[in-house]
């Protein structure tokens, strides 16, 4: 059996991206061959061992994108070890503990249909430079000016990194 791990991401901003870089990176410290790529660009799962898959949360819930791809790799994520992580800027908020609870039921869907040995919740990086200018991208700018929500980087590269390592025992 092949002894790669596939770490794959989706991300609108390049945040997730970076997150599953960094956790890319700490497992091939570790003496794992990795691959990290973007979602869109995974093929086929049969050169990899096991599956680490993350999105970004846009409007409470993963991106398409990476629904899509639990959805068409479905029976292969469930043969192998599977681990998801999410990377969201609500975790960045005070009383962070009640927002992993809302953030953990918004990526039920993903456990619906394949459940994972370990999920990562991982604050983001909002940066409104890298948004779109659309109504929704307003109406955070306002909650954001209001001081309802947190905003530029929130990530936390040592809780990444040792989830990282955490879960590589698990696949």
């Amino acid at each position: 059996m092949n002894e790669k791990i596939l770490v794959t991401y989706a991300t609108r901003t390049g945040s997730t991206a970076e997150v599953a870089q960094a956790i890319g990176d700490t497992l091939s410290a570790s003496g794992a061959h990795v691959d990290v790529l973007p979602m869109q660009n995974v093929q086929d799962l049969s050169a990899y061992r096991a599956v680490i898959a993350g999105s970004a949360i846009r409007k409470s819930q993963w991106l398409p994108e990476a629904m899509r791809f639990v959805e068409k790799f479905r029976a292969d994520l469930g043969r192998k070890p599977f681990a998801t992580f999410t990377v969201c800027i609500t975790l960045a908020m005070s009383n962070t503990e009640q927002y992993r609870g809302v953030v953990a039921k918004w990526i039920a869907p993903v456990r619906e249909l394949v459940t994972p040995v370990s999920e990562g919740l991982f604050a983001g990086h909002l940066d409104f430079s890298k948004l779109p200018l659309n109504w929704d991208t307003f109406l955070l700018r306002v909650t954001v000016a209001l001081g309802i929500f947190p905003r530029n980087d929130r990530r936390d590269w040592n809780a990444i990194r040792a989830w990282a390592t955490n879960t590589q025992t698990l696949l």
